[in-house]
Formats: C-alpha cells, structure tokens, sequence
C-alpha cells in the first residue's frame, strides 16, 4: 500500500475518534438512555409542557448521535479493509479501500461541520433583526432584500418564518425588521450573519444610474427558553412603551396602541413587537427576544467577543465590521470577508441559497479554533 495513502486513511480514523470525543458520544448516550428510562415512568405526561422539551431534547441528541454512530461504524470498517489490503497480494482489496476512505472522507467532513454547532444554544431557533446603515433610501431597499434573503433560506429548509416586527422606511424599504426562524440548528448556522452586509450596485433610485454602495446591519440572537438562566428585573431594569403597530395604512393602520417596545436601562437593549394581535402577545413576545439579546450578551462576555459584537458592529456603514460584500457592478460575486469564499451568482445567494456560505464560515471558525496561537509559531 502506498504510504502517502495509508497516512490518509489513519488520519481519517484519527479523526473519527476526535469526534467521538469532541462531541462526546458516550455521554449523550447516557443522556439519551437516562430520558428514556424516565418516559417510561408514569408521571412522565402529567407535565405537557416539560415532557414536550423533554422529547425535543431527546430527538436533538440522537440528530447527533445516529450519525456519530455510523460514522464510527465507517471508521472500525476502513480499519478492517486497510488490514486486508495490507495482507493482499493480488492488491484487489485496494479499489474497495479507496472508494470506502472516500465514502468516509465525506461523512467525516459532514459531522466535523457539526462539531462547529456544538453548544447549547446552536440548536435553538433564532430572531434574525435587519437594520438599514448608510446609503439612505438604498440602504432601506437592501435591508429588505436581506429579509427576503433569509425568509428564503428558511422556506428552502423547511423551517418556519414568523414576521415579528418591521418598520416601514419612507419611499421604499425597511428601515428595521425582525424574523423568528423556527428549525433545528437555525442558530447554529446564521449566528456568524452577524454584522455589517455591503451592497454595491447601480442604484434603481438614482436617475443619473450611478453606482451606490449601500450597508445594513444583521444581528442574531438564540431563542431562549426557561432551560437559559438569565436574570432580569423586569419591573426596575425595564422600560416598556407602547405605541399603534405600523403598517401601509387604510384598513392595515391599528387603532390601538397594541405594539409594545421595551427598553433594558442598563444595557439600552431594545426588543419589539407589533404583529400579534393583542398588546398582552406583542408584550410576551418582546419578553422573549429581550432576554435572547440579553443572553446573546452574556454569551459574548463569555467568549470575550463583546468589542466584535458591540463594538465594532455597532456602526452600520463605513469603519464597521463587514463580513460580507455582495457586488451586482461591475462584476457580480457575493464574497465572505472572514472565509475568503467567493460566488459568482449573487441572484441565487439572494434567492436564499447561502448554504455554502454558512458552511464555508463555519469550516473558517473550526480552523481558525484548531489553528496553532501566535507564540506557539515563534
């Protein structure tokens, strides 16, 4: 066998045991048995609501687990094909090895991708906000074309996409719109959509046909739920206001000031809500995005990504964080500024298809985690 080529085959077992480890399979295991042992009792039902989490723990472990398992099938099974060819003379057991170091190349990339999803909050549903930055009525017109972006992205996986909340700009556009994604892992895959997108085009605004560059700013935070601990004194740290949810006007105008806008004191952190019918949903569910920002927050102190977030991020235009550019002229190329990735269709990417952007990002974050520090160069 060659040894460029049994190098390559160890590594991808090296690999398979990381993973197990990474993701730590025995211990979800363990969790998975411990939830059935307690379906099985008989006051597992009697509370609706925390068996319902209950089972959607169970069913998120075992989205982790199944592929675990077969993966480290794959691995015991090239490590038996790699034996055989090195016993076979005739060399016959060479082109089974290959197309299984290939087969398990590929399911290998596939978890390591999820090791990039690995943290409570990845699974969880996510509030996508888009600001319109610099560039005026441009910018208001782009913020839109991001909230389309991602609805479309939702639909083409199947997640659900709830409006909830969005402020109309003047002539045309957004001026700010809030999503709820509901899915496995939506968190997990949009949260480095974070920060400032840039769009360079001939602006449809501009009768002179000129090119514009226009900003808006995406912030996403992980639905939370009572499993999140976070501490809030609603009735000292919070402001709440209410106001008549917007709309194009005539019949869509509320009559009644339904909307609710609460305000954290300490932090300035504002969360809104205007679609649902009463002011006591609007109120609930502002509730509930202002402790996923606040989480969002704790987290990044955690990470000590609070300057990147907040920092750097909180400019929407020139001098703020870009992490992506979409260019429709001269050329036309959507390009991550972190993962270098480059596509050359920025139609599609509008249409919704950024999966291979997220993904890319994603892969970026995995060998940026495992590159080498500094000093350990020097």
């Amino acid at each position: 066998m060659d040894p460029e080529f049994r190098s390559h085959c160890n590594e991808l077992i090296r690999r398979v045991v990381h993973l197990k480890d990474c993701l730590d399979l025995r211990g979800k295991t363990a969790r998975i048995q411990e939830i059935n042992d307690r379906m099985s009792g008989s006051d597992f039902w009697g509370d609706q609501e925390r068996a319902r989490q209950v089972m959607d723990e169970l069913r998120k472990l075992k989205s982790v687990t199944t592929p675990l398992k077969d993966l480290a099938s794959s691995g015991d099974d090239l490590q038996v094909l790699m034996e055989f060819a090195e016993d076979d003379a005739s060399g016959d057991s060479l082109s089974e090895l290959k197309a299984a170091a290939d087969r398990l190349a590929l399911e290998v990339d596939k978890v390591e991708l999820q090791t990039t999803m690995s943290r409570p909050e990845d699974a969880s549903n996510a509030y996508v906000t888009i600001q319109a930055g610099e560039g005026g009525t441009d910018s208001a017109d782009w913020a839109q074309m991001l909230v389309r972006m991602y609805a479309r992205w939702a639909e083409r996986r199947g997640f659900q996409v709830e409006e909830v909340d969005v402020s109309p700009a003047e002539e045309a556009g957004i001026r700010n719109a809030t999503l709820l994604i509901k899915g496995d892992y939506v968190y997990g895959y949009l949260h480095g959509e974070t920060g400032n997108h840039r769009l360079i085009r001939i602006s449809p605004f501009d009768s002179a046909g000129r090119r514009h560059t226009s900003f808006a700013g995406v912030d996403v935070v992980p639905e939370v739920d009572d499993s999140f601990e976070i501490d809030i004194n609603w009735e000292k740290d919070v402001r709440e206001d209410k106001y008549r949810s917007g709309g194009a006007g005539g019949q869509k105008v509320n009559k009644t000031e339904s909307a609710v806008r609460l305000t954290h004191i300490p932090t300035g952190v504002v969360a809104a809500c205007q679609n649902e019918r009463s002011q006591h949903q609007n109120r609930a569910l502002a509730r509930k995005m202002l402790t996923a920002k606040l989480y969002q927050i704790e987290l990044d102190k955690r990470e000590a990504a609070v300057a990147a977030r907040h920092g750097e991020k909180s400019k929407i235009g020139f001098g703020g964080l870009t992490v992506r550019n979409y260019v429709l002229y001269p050329d036309q190329f959507v390009k991550d500024v972190r993962s270098g990735m480059k596509v050359g269709n920025p139609t599609n990417v509008l249409d919704g298809d950024i999966d291979g952007l997220l993904e890319a990002y994603l892969r970026w974050t995995l060998s940026e985690q495992t590159a080498p520090a500094a000093d350990e160069l020097e």
